[in-house]
């Protein structure tokens, strides 16, 4: 059986191992953008323009998955820009589009909430398991935040 401050021990240093987690695998969001991933209104109107320009022939659904992705490429090309397949200011700025905080992904990083939700994921769904096991999990949920296949956010995925 192990003592209270073992516990107390392991559970500090697997909160520490979790914020190292999540700062290294989500990049900070330095601008308001759009890319592989997100979703919204912001998308969609992304993806009208685009089809409208003669850009992109994909579905208007409001996901930016790779037919978007490669219609943002070809239009930075055409038009002189860095054709990294994200819709930063610039090119949003060429696109004739606004971006605003609450209209591009989500990036959460370390916001104190975020790392809270995460824990309380982890401890609900592998707190008998050992420490290979809860860091696995964090994994997982961190891994379906960066996958175009599921919501965008640490909180997105969990409640999904």
């Amino acid at each position: 059986m192990q003592t209270i401050k073992t516990r107390i021990a392991r559970g500090r240093f697997l909160l520490l191992a979790l914020l190292l987690l999540i700062s290294f695998a989500l990049p900070a969001a330095a601008d308001t953008v759009l890319k592989r991933g997100s979703s919204g209104e912001a998308v969609v109107t992304l993806q009208r323009k685009l089809r409208q320009w003669g850009y992109y022939n994909g579905a208007v659904d409001g996901i930016f998955g790779t037919q978007t992705e490669a219609a943002v490429r070809y239009f930075q090309r055409k038009n002189g820009l860095t054709a990294d397949g994200i819709v930063g200011p610039r090119t949003a700025a060429a696109l004739g589009l606004t971006l605003s905080d609450d209209s591009a992904v989500a990036v959460s990083g370390t916001q104190d909430k975020d790392v809270y939700l995460l824990a309380q994921c982890i401890h609900g769904e592998a707190r008998g398991e050992p420490y290979k096991g809860q860091v696995a999990v964090g994994a997982v949920i961190l891994n379906r935040v960066r996958s175009s296949r599921f919501p965008n956010s640490i909180s997105g995925v969990i409640y999904q």
